[in-house]
């Protein structure tokens, strides 16, 4: 009787979401290891929803399975669609075909000075496809981000998100299109002013702060801050959105609380605009956002739920995020970080006072590095001994640099005359932080070569989930207080 009693009890909706969002990411998941064809029909989305409404609708302990299965449906139905949709490219594998797309992401120059490209869009033969596609070519173009793009080369199998490659293609046409990509018109004009008050490299790292522009790095820098660890500050990531809009929020909230949460969330919208909407960048303006709506209606979501449901949007959307997209499995990975494993640490060793910005930064960043460290370690082979050390120096004045590049770059748009003036607090401070990164990355131990396989990621997380369960029995922290935003 009590067993039953127990299997009846009411559980809140958000948690049921929770467990609905981990269904849809194992169902999009194992889509890679099945046959996709087996779950494209309709019926099995109506299947799913019916799962799923039956689960929220009693709302019961026992609705539990009922959600996982409808969610894991949903998932296998929408990662079906899309891996159906994506079989057209085999039949163009080994064959030479003119390939046009739109750029989806800034150009990088090759270790051979070829132009990298990511497409969208794609068409070949008159024929609109899904997924995208990554371009290496040799000829030099002046290509921008949302440029339509036509190629000639050879179609290959792809890897990660790219459903194919095509290494040392032709460029046979480059069309910009009016207006085009408004937003990347105005951070390049800018990241124009910034350079006209900061000299290089200080001006490349200000601008990479500030809007995310981490391919106009040099090869020098870019390295340092690779094996520095600092490289989560100068791409479009959570990080700097997080300080956005902790910024707009604060400085707003004397007018009102809706000017403030007005505030913010054009500052989500413009910060991801500017800087493309990437896989990371995707997660980062979707957790934004729903922190930033329930701190308006004076509410929390719990990151345990909060996490899920954020992913499985994403994957909805794009279920090749699933599938092998390096930026957003370290996204979450070190959102969980920020949102769990960081308020648990501060309440073990600090107890209830809130902690300064400096130390909040710090224990963010730290517990980010611990959440992410067997991922890098796996997708790439290496660790960096000096990253923690160039955090503590660097990263609690990130904050600061980001503003003094801003006022250096309105400054040169607004006094031109007087721009090397007005950009020198944040030359000072820049060259500080690059001479920091130089540094510690030219130590002859910065980074050891560490290998490690698929198993013993897990049980990396299921030690590191552990650690959280013990924090969080010893501190009775309630996770829920948690917010971005705040």
């Amino acid at each position: 009787m009590n067993y039953w009693w127990h299997l009846r009890r009411p559980i809140h909706t958000s948690w049921l979401v929770a467990y609905m969002s981990i269904g849809v990411l194992i169902g999009v998941s194992l889509v890679k290891y099945i046959d996709q064809t087996v779950f494209v029909s309709v019926a099995w989305a109506l299947t799913a929803l019916a799962f799923l409404l039956a689960g929220l609708w009693y709302r019961a302990f026992y609705c539990i399975p009922l959600v996982i299965i409808g969610g894991m449906l949903l998932g296998l139905w929408r990662g079906s669609l899309q891996q159906n949709e994506l079989t057209v490219y085999q039949n163009l594998y080994h064959s030479q075909v003119h390939l046009q797309g739109t750029v989806s992401e800034d150009t990088d120059l090759g270790k051979n000075s070829e132009t990298l490209l990511r497409l969208d869009h794609i068409i070949v033969n008159g024929h609109v496809l899904a997924g995208k596609v990554w371009v290496s070519a040799t000829t030099r173009a002046d290509i921008k981000r949302g440029d339509s793009v036509t190629v000639k080369g050879t179609v290959l199998p792809g890897f990660g998100t790219f459903s194919a490659t095509m290494y040392r293609a032709n460029i046979m046409k480059v069309r910009r299109p009016e207006p085009g990509d408004v937003a990347r018109q105005v951070r390049d004009w800018f990241a124009d002013a910034v350079r006209i008050a900061i000299p290089d490299p200080e001006s490349s790292l200000g601008i990479g702060y500030v809007v995310g522009q981490r391919r106009s790095l040099p090869e020098n820098l870019d390295n340092a801050l690779r094996i520095a660890g600092l490289m989560h500050v100068v791409v479009a990531s959570g990080y700097n959105l997080t300080i956005l809009v902790r910024l707009a929020r604060r400085l707003f909230m004397r007018v009102s609380k809706y000017t403030s949460a007005l505030a913010a969330s054009m500052m989500i919208m413009s910060f991801m605009a500017i800087t493309g909407a990437s896989p990371s960048m995707s997660r980062a303006g979707l957790v934004a956002g729903l922190s930033l709506l329930a701190w308006y209606y004076g509410r929390t979501f719990h990151p345990l739920v909060l996490l899920p449901f954020a992913a499985a949007v994403t994957v909805l959307i794009e279920p090749s995020y699933a599938w092998g997209d390096l930026g957003w499995q370290l996204s979450f990975a070190a959102f969980g970080g920020v949102m769990i494993l960081a308020p648990l640490l501060q309440a073990y060793f600090f107890g209830d006072k809130k902690p300064s910005i400096p130390r909040q930064i710090l224990g963010e960043t730290i517990a980010a590095q611990i959440t992410t460290l067997p991922i890098l370690v796996l997708a790439f082979g290496q660790f960096s001994n000096v990253a923690l050390i160039a955090n503590i120096l660097i990263l609690p004045l990130v904050p600061l640099a980001m503003l003094l590049t801003f006022i250096a770059g309105i400054g040169a748009i607004i006094v031109p005359g007087m721009a090397a003036v007005i950009g020198l607090p944040a030359y000072a401070l820049l060259h500080y932080m690059t001479t920091v990164a130089m540094y510690v990355a030219g130590l002859p131990w910065a980074q050891s070569v560490l290998m490690i396989n698929g198993w013993g990621v897990l049980v990396y997380y299921v030690v590191l989930v552990g650690v959280c369960v013990f924090l969080h029995r010893q501190t009775k922290f309630d996770l829920a207080r948690t917010n971005l935003v705040e």
